[in-house]
């Protein structure tokens, strides 16, 4: 009897101290200080945060990270405007405007994926010449990075797409299912959108958006996407900025290395088929950037110059995350 009094209350204790260890862990969790993001429900930023939340990197690099998800980009950007969350995905250009408009963003680099230039089967294009005579869908509109870069290395071989081509802007959606119809020749457009009808063998890529970049004298793979926070916010939480610095970069390193996480943002990425899943797979992969250094950094403000930014207006360089910049 001795012996199962001593058993029972060795249990008891354990039991408590088990109780008190989970009260505690809790309470140290609830300490960890929160990160607010909005992103597109259905965006690839998406699949990077899922993976995050889903793997508990935050809470390893000791944060804990609220994601809003939005149904459109208008949405997201209002929202980190508006001070309702910390950060957004924006692209490198809404955050020069905004400060060309006196609201200063940290601009931490998500992906290098510019888009893509595709064409039907049945239109061969060879140069840039092609292109004349062709029905060009632009998604996004006039101001989409992947048309500025496509214009000015056809005009540097004196080439008028605007004035030479017929040209339609619209959402990706949209160009996908004209180009489907034969109502366009060539589509200027979102790398995901494109992977659809590459995969699907309803499109090829016409023109490669990396090499135009070297010809006009960039850098490729620059991080034309990025996270955008509140300078002042930013100023405020750089400690916290960092952990989640390292909580993406693990995150894309596992992403990139280790395929059997793909199989769990399935959902996320409403794929048709396998071919399709690989496609957009690796064309996130493929737009991991390198960290950003003061060499790249003056690449991405030419690439701004190119967009029309004068170069008083520039976003500085203190903008830009690099933690081994010294600026």
């Amino acid at each position: 009897m001795k012996y199962h009094d001593n058993r029972f209350r060795w249990l008891y204790r354990w039991t408590v101290l088990l109780v008190l260890m989970l009260a505690f862990g809790a309470a140290h969790a609830d300490e960890l200080p929160t990160l607010k993001l909005s992103v597109l429900q259905y965006g690839t930023a998406h699949w990077e945060l899922d993976h995050i939340q889903r793997d508990g990197l935050d809470r390893q690099a000791g944060f804990v990270l609220d994601v809003r998800l939005v149904a459109n980009l208008p949405a997201s950007r209002i929202a980190v405007s508006s001070g309702d969350v910390h950060g957004a995905v924006v692209d490198l250009t809404w955050t020069q405007a905004s400060f060309a408009a006196g609201e200063r963003f940290r601009y931490v680099p998500y992906s290098s994926q510019i888009g893509n230039v595709l064409a039907a089967p049945q239109i061969p294009i060879d140069t840039l010449d092609d292109l004349k005579g062709k029905r060009i869908g632009v998604a996004g509109g006039p101001d989409s990075k992947g048309w500025i870069i496509l214009n000015e290395a056809a005009q540097q071989r004196g080439i008028d797409l605007a004035r030479e081509a017929s040209v339609q802007y619209a959402a990706p959606p949209l160009l996908n299912q004209a180009l489907l119809r034969g109502q366009m020749d060539v589509l200027v457009t979102f790398w995901n959108f494109a992977a659809e009808l590459t995969a699907s063998g309803s499109a090829y890529t016409a023109v490669d958006m990396q090499v135009l970049m070297q010809e006009l004298g960039l850098e490729p793979q620059l991080p034309i996407l990025g996270y955008a926070f509140h300078e002042s916010w930013a100023q405020d939480n750089e400690e916290l900025l960092e952990r989640f610095v390292t909580a993406i970069t693990t995150a894309k390193d596992q992403l990139a290395s280790e395929p059997q996480h793909w199989e769990a943002l399935r959902p996320l990425m409403r794929t048709r088929d396998e071919a399709h899943f690989n496609a957009l797979r690796q064309g996130f992969i493929e737009g991991i950037p390198e960290p950003l250094t003061p060499g790249r950094i003056r690449q991405l403000q030419q690439l701004l110059i190119l967009t029309g930014v004068e170069a008083e207006d520039m976003m500085p360089a203190t903008l830009f995350h690099c933690p081994d910049c010294r600026h």
